[in-house]
């Protein structure tokens, strides 16, 4: 068997981690007063595997042997648990499927590469068998690209880069990384650091995602605002096609006609499966701190972090949360005590006293890193913007804890889904002056969803990711389920991706498409833009072989 590290089967991250709200006082009437879930009655658990009905492989077996002897029987794999693994990815929709043995279509076959020379030969091996190959890193997607098309009949391979996991080499006169495409977040980001490097990129799916799968999504990270999205940081790619490698160099900056790099990023397996991926990378700076503060308002905190994007300053983070976020975010803290507990407290009567509404007062943290004077100068020019637009700095400790816990929100899903809820996330970007009526469009559509539904439903965002002309927004939306599940996050989801397309949004910020958001994608880029990219994905694999159906409809 494989020794590849994977996330649970009927959730998010490791088995042993999990969300507590016991030493959180002001969750329970949180969730009480906003959703309707009374932590006082007994929580479901997830199902046992034995529970899960899992759809027999239809692999042939000269074919599974064939694949066997490319990489050895150790990485290859037929049974359920490493079928269902490598399925789905991350999303509600996913989970609950999951966890309900509803698999419209399951992968046949798991494989395991040691290297591009025998992903080489997988890919060829495929293609002469006129099967199916879908590339999968650490299986952290959440927007459908991983799961095979229901109607599928021919077979399905999942091809698990996992071993594929070291960084190569590091060029120190370039700032550049040579980095194999099933390194995951943490493990290539020690390897950097042991050598005084840093990528920069830290997508919410760190700890569980890998630098191939970022690439093929098109992923932003936290400290996107200084080191950019893996659009800018992936340099150089090497990417397996049938008969072949797409190799691209990693140069500064080429004039060599529409752009081939540009392609295969957020094609999601559809151009062939990324074996390695060249990376721009930074000194690990003298200072890292990320500072929190409070705007009364969520206009006040947008206006604000326009501004900053504006000024000379340089942040590496810039994250304001809207009233109801802050409110969450409060609610899931752990109990102050001593002199912390009396500051809390008197910030909050200071701020009645100024004449807030601390229901709707929004949370923002602000990271700057370099050296010193930049990391000081920074902070200035960015407490003036914030004075200016009603706001006050709160200080570190916020902004510490923040850093700790940022990775561990996907876990509150997975708790919540024992209670029979279902919350999800989906983000956008629009340009700046478009951002405030599309929040508003955002949550009257979701909303509206909820009463559709009905339920009582609780929606909140945060803006992330700032651009000189605009930024991301990212919503989180939760509601017990008291229907059909899969029924109710449909209309919910819909109605928010289709009111970022009508409030002049994109259909993902760093996502992805897959299958989720697909329906969306002709509003998005127009029906021209349509043709052209199914004309190249038509060109590069006429056969369909490489992950068919994902990012359009299927053809």
């Amino acid at each position: 068997m494989s020794d590849v590290k994977h996330m649970k089967w009927w959730g998010w991250g490791v088995d042993g981690v999990a969300f507590h709200h016991e030493n959180k006082p002001g969750f329970a009437p949180f969730v009480k007063k906003n959703l309707g879930l009374d932590l006082t009655k007994t929580k479901g658990e997830p199902p046992t595997f034995d529970d899960i009905d899992v759809p027999s492989s239809r692999a042939a077996e000269s074919f599974v042997l064939l694949l066997a002897g490319i990489v050895g029987d150790d990485h290859v794999e037929t049974d359920d648990m490493s079928r269902v693994v490598h399925t789905f990815g991350k999303s509600i929709r996913d989970l609950i499927r999951v966890r309900t043995s509803a698999f419209p279509r399951a992968v046949d076959v798991v494989v395991y590469p040691a290297n591009e020379a025998e992903v080489r030969l997988i890919v060829d091996a495929v293609v002469a068998a006129d099967a199916v190959l879908i590339p999968f890193g650490g299986g952290s997607n959440i927007a459908g690209s991983l799961e095979p098309l229901a109607g599928e009949q021919r077979t399905v391979v999942s091809l698990d880069l996992g071993r594929l996991n070291r960084v190569i080499e590091v060029d120190a006169d370039s700032s550049l990384a040579r980095i194999q495409g099933g390194a995951q977040g943490p493990d290539l980001e020690a390897e950097l650091n042991a050598a005084g490097w840093t990528l920069g990129h830290f997508p919410d799916s760190f700890t569980h995602s890998t630098v191939g799968g970022w690439v093929a999504t098109r992923s932003s990270g936290m400290q996107s605002d200084k080191f950019g999205d893996i659009a800018d940081i992936a340099k150089g790619l090497r990417v397996v096609r049938p008969g072949g490698v797409l190799v691209l160099r990693p140069l500064p900056s080429t004039s060599t006609g529409p752009s081939v790099r540009e392609m295969i990023l957020g094609s999601e397996g559809r151009l062939g499966v990324i074996t390695e991926v060249t990376v721009q990378i930074h000194r690990i700076p003298a200072k890292r701190e990320i500072l929190a503060y409070l705007y009364p308002t969520w206009d006040a905190g947008l206006a604000a972090m326009r501004e900053i994007s504006e000024s000379d300053a340089t942040p590496s983070i810039t994250r304001v949360s809207d009233g109801n976020e802050t409110l969450f975010s409060f609610a899931t803290s752990k109990k102050s005590k001593g002199f912390s507990a009396l500051a809390t407290k008197g910030l909050g009567v200071f701020l009645k006293a100024k004449g807030w509404d601390t229901e709707k007062m929004c949370l923002s943290f602000v990271g700057n890193e370099g050296g010193e004077e930049l990391v000081a100068t920074n902070q200035k020019i960015i407490a003036g913007i914030v004075k200016k637009h009603g706001g006050i700095t709160v200080g570190k400790g916020p902004g510490v804890l923040y850093d700790q816990k940022k990775f561990d929100t996907p876990y509150i899903r997975d708790w919540f889904l024992d209670w029979g809820g279902s919350a999800d996330v989906s983000e956008t970007a629009a340009p700046w002056a478009k951002l405030p009526e599309l929040y508003r469009n955002v949550i009257a559509s979701a909303n509206h969803a909820f009463d559709e539904i009905g339920v009582k439903g609780w929606i909140m965002a945060h803006l992330s990711h700032s651009y000189t002309s605009g930024a991301c927004l990212y919503f989180t939306f939760a509601y017990l389920d008291t229907g059909d599940a899969i029924t109710n996050y449909d209309v919910v989801k819909g109605a928010i991706q289709q009111a970022f397309i009508d409030a002049g949004g994109t259909l993902s910020h760093h996502h992805g498409v897959g299958l989720e958001h697909a329906p969306w994608m002709e509003q998005d880029i127009s029906t021209e833009g349509v043709k052209i990219m199914r004309g190249l994905f038509g060109s590069a694999d006429p056969g369909r072989h490489f992950n068919p159906g994902k990012v359009l409809l299927d053809e």
